[in-house]
């Protein structure tokens, strides 16, 4: 038997726990690397969609040959993803989200129901999509279904029938508490007109008189080719043509959108809407929220822009806009396919091109860029 004096003993026990205490160093220490790896890769992929998304973007606006905006904002982690997201856009019909709101939160507060019915004046005709211009004036129509015209198929006449019900400054208080509920700052969006002023604003940069002008004069300048609608507004108003402030309808618009009305940041319109589905208004509770989010889900304007390009897994609670030269789309998608849950903010806007066929193209390429680079999730 070994001496106990002899240290082996001792010797083999020390080792024994200087191995112990080795192993259990590096088990130790095998933890936090790990969660440094995890980490890493979160960051590689996230800088990779990012990347994707760019590469594809700038592919798809060379082959358009115009400019693109796109935000996207994540709902459950508050990341965002901006092309151009900062600088002003023309955003068209995607004011009437507002205006919806406006009236929802009436409702809310007992000054309205959406059974109630307006009646149809000559005055309140705009020209634009939608079925409200075909009735005649003297119709009684109820704000539910006006309510559903303006947003489905982006009906400007009813567009402007609400917006007289409830009040513009109102519309514009609620556009910027929206803004701000969502996180964004209000003083990106500018100043909300009705429809019938957006025609009076871009005939007003041909010639200041055409303010005075009512919706069935523009009506009656629209069947007139947009080359040749200076020279309609001209003898309309009983003027030289030389006399007209603008060459062209395409700098009449431009002086139009410059001058800031209906125009706001996409960052700040994507705020609006994640306000839709984070709340933070008291009077805009989440019976009349869901209410405006299930009507654009029934949205029918719009089947072949960013909802043709997400794939029909995706649900898409939208509104889209559209304009000379310029259409946007905006709402909030939401994923239900295996593996990838979530909600996120989409707001897209196209300037450039005559035919609207080229902007809506290009669009549903935007649709299928934010699947495809991860952007909204798992591809």
């Amino acid at each position: 038997m070994a001496d106990p004096l002899d240290g082996r003993a001792p010797l083999g026990g020390s080792l024994r726990l200087l191995k112990c205490w080795l192993i259990g160093m590096a088990l130790m220490m095998a933890l936090p690397v790990s969660a440094a790896v995890y980490a890493a890769q979160e960051v590689e992929r996230e800088e990779h969609w990012r990347s994707d998304l760019d590469a594809r973007l700038a592919t798809i606006e060379a082959f358009f040959e115009g400019e693109l905006g796109v935000y996207v904002y994540n709902l459950a982690t508050d990341d965002a993803y901006s092309w151009r997201a900062g600088q002003p856009w023309y955003l068209a019909s995607l004011v009437k989200v507002p205006v919806a709101a406006q009236v929802l939160a009436e409702r809310q507060a007992g000054t309205l129901t959406l059974e109630q019915r307006l009646t149809l004046l000559q005055s309140d005709f705009v020209d634009g999509a939608g079925p409200v211009i075909w009735h005649e004036p003297g119709t009684r129509i109820s704000i539910r279904y006006l309510l559903e015209q303006m947003i489905t198929v982006s009906d400007n006449t009813a567009s402007d029938m609400l917006i007289n019900r409830v009040g513009l400054d109102a519309v514009n208080a609620r556009a910027r508490a929206m803004v701000a509920a969502g996180g964004g700052n209000p003083e990106e969006i500018g100043p909300i007109t009705r429809l019938v002023g957006v025609r009076q604003g871009v005939y007003g940069q041909l010639h200041p008189d055409a303010r005075t002008l009512g919706g069935m004069d523009f009506i009656a300048l629209r069947q007139n080719p947009i080359s040749q609608r200076p020279a309609a507004l001209a003898q309309l108003l009983g003027i030289r043509h030389e006399t007209l402030h603008q060459p062209d309808y395409d700098h009449a618009f431009d002086a139009y959108e410059a001058s800031g009305d209906n125009v706001g940041t996409l960052r700040a319109y994507g705020a609006m809407l994640a306000s839709l589905e984070r709340g933070g208004l008291n009077d805009l509770n989440a019976t009349q929220r869901e209410t405006l989010l299930d009507i654009m889900h029934r949205t029918r304007s719009g089947e072949q822009r960013l909802k043709a390009g997400l794939g029909d897994d995706v649900n898409f609670a939208h509104k889209t806009g559209t304009q000379h030269r310029r259409s946007c789309d905006a709402g909030i998608a939401t994923r239900e396919d295996t593996g990838t849950d979530g909600s996120w903010v989409v707001v897209a806007c196209s300037r450039g091109p005559v035919a609207a066929t080229e902007h809506e193209q290009a669009l549903a390429r935007v649709g299928a860029a934010l699947r495809e680079s991860g952007a909204i999730g798992t591809p």
